[in-house]
């Protein structure tokens, strides 16, 4: 009976790492050549997407991965290569709010504040990039993040039909970010789900124009 429970439980973890495995690199490959690190190389779109996140870890330290994105967005628009921000993230509670926090800091980079469009929707990627096409009205952006991030995104897009390009914050090490990159290997798994029970937006509402 033991051996069974094992024989059973081995074939169950090496089916896990397969579905895994196949997610990773079908996301990956979906976005490949879609990413950008260089102003002087990423194509120019109207409205880029910064996808949000908390600017503190939970020890109260700077979060790297915000600021990162925050100087990805800036370098990205003083280059011209963009025209309109719009932000996504999480709005869960009075005390947390993402677009609000991200808004202050690009306009103290020097992004003018009617440029910047929040959506304080952004609960999931898969929020934001649904609510980016289907309540911003956008064909086409440029979407703000880490690259392990914006080929998730650049991905969900396409299954929505909105064109997505990617602009590459830094990233940080493999060794600071482990628990970060393994949470998005399953995080790639679940989009496939998603996909499979037609997973919509917490929120639609109506729609809003960015001009």
């Amino acid at each position: 009976m033991l051996k069974t429970l094992l024989k059973i439980s081995g074939l169950l973890l090496i089916a896990l790492i397969l579905v895994i495995f196949v997610c990773n690199i079908i996301i990956s490959s979906t976005a490949e050549g879609q990413t950008y690190t260089n102003t002087d190389t990423v194509p120019a779109n109207r409205v880029g997407l910064v996808l949000g996140t908390s600017n503190r870890l939970t020890n109260g330290s700077p979060n790297p991965y915000y600021t990162y994105r925050i100087n990805a967005t800036i370098a990205l628009y003083k280059a011209r290569k963009i025209e309109f921000v719009l932000v996504s993230g999480d709005n869960g509670s009075i005390y947390y709010n993402e677009p609000n926090t991200i808004k202050k800091d690009l306009i103290k980079g020097g992004i003018p504040e009617h440029v910047i469009f929040l959506d304080y929707a952004g609960f999931r990627t898969l929020d934001s990039m649904f609510r980016a096409k289907f309540v911003f009205g956008l064909d086409k952006v440029t979407v703000i993040s880490q690259k392990f991030h914006n080929e998730r995104a650049i991905y969900i897009a396409k299954q929505k039909g909105l064109k997505a390009i990617g602009f590459n914050a830094q990233d940080i090490s493999t060794s600071q970010g482990l628990k970060v990159q393994i949470r998005e290997y399953l995080a790639r798994v679940k989009v496939f789900i998603d996909m499979v029970l037609n997973t919509q937006p917490k929120f639609y509402g109506a729609t809003i124009e960015i001009k």
